[in-house]
Formats: structure tokens, sequence, C-alpha cells
């Protein structure tokens, strides 16, 4: 399955998880002090607060943070403060370059599809070129 990390609706994504694991709403409602009307349109949102995604996440055993990490690896352009070294920052440093099997999964599907040339990927995510080379002989087409 490819993921459109491009088109991220987290309430959906939420609400698919609780069907998966027939998750009873009345324990969602409980362990979210929400009732079943507020739980319903968070489901329904594109959009949740950080606390609210904290305490999915918790409950339904799944990083959905995750998927906004993975967006970023994908579409965030590289980082400037590399290069500039007198930028201190207290913040914790995260390596950008660390692909998922579902990233690679997502790169490789497109250029199997012919949705994007190996040449997009290289330019538009900013993947190396040997990188991609070792993804696409490492996962060859499934047919």
């Amino acid at each position: 399955m490819s993921f459109n990390f491009k088109n991220i609706h987290i309430g959906s994504l939420i609400n698919q998880r609780i069907n998966e694991f027939k998750i009873e709403k009345e324990r969602i409602c409980k362990f979210l002090k929400c009732s079943d009307a507020e739980l319903e349109e968070i489901l329904s949102e594109k959009y949740i607060g950080t606390e609210t995604l904290m305490k999915f996440s918790t409950l339904l055993e799944y990083d959905f943070f995750r998927i906004y990490s993975q967006y970023l690896i994908l579409f965030a352009p590289p980082s400037h403060t590399k290069k500039d070294s007198s930028i201190k920052s207290d913040l914790p440093h995260f390596r950008k370059s660390i692909y998922t099997k579902e990233i690679i999964e997502f790169v490789t599907d497109l250029i199997h599809s012919g949705k994007k040339s190996k040449q997009q990927i290289i330019e538009e995510y900013n993947i190396p070129k040997t990188t991609l080379h070792k993804w696409m002989s490492k996962y060859p087409k499934i047919s």
C-alpha cells in the first residue's frame, strides 16, 4: 500500500486504527474525557491538537506523529543550520536522513508505477542517487 504523505487527514487515520482494533467508542470517550459527539467531531477533523494526538497515540499504540515526521523527511527542504555552526540550540537534534520502511516503499512504488522517474525522486525529495539505486535493487517490483 502506498500512502499519500501530501494529503494527511489525521482524523480518518485515527478512525481507521480504531476500526482495525475494534475499540469501543465508550472506552475512547472515557480515556479522552469527551462525549460521543465530541469524539465524532475529532475523527472528522483533518488536523487535531498535539495533546489529543498524544492521547490517541497512547491509547491506540501507534505513533501518529511519525506520519508527520515522514512528511518532513520527504518534503522539507534541507536544513541550512549545519552550515552555520554559530547557531546553537538546546532543542533535540534529529538526523533527517533516516528513511523508514514506509518511506522506501512509498518512493519505490512511485518509480515502479511510473508516476515519477528516478531523477524526479532525486530532485523532489533530495534522496541521494546511490541511496535510491540501492533501494531499487533491494526492493524490486513485486507483481
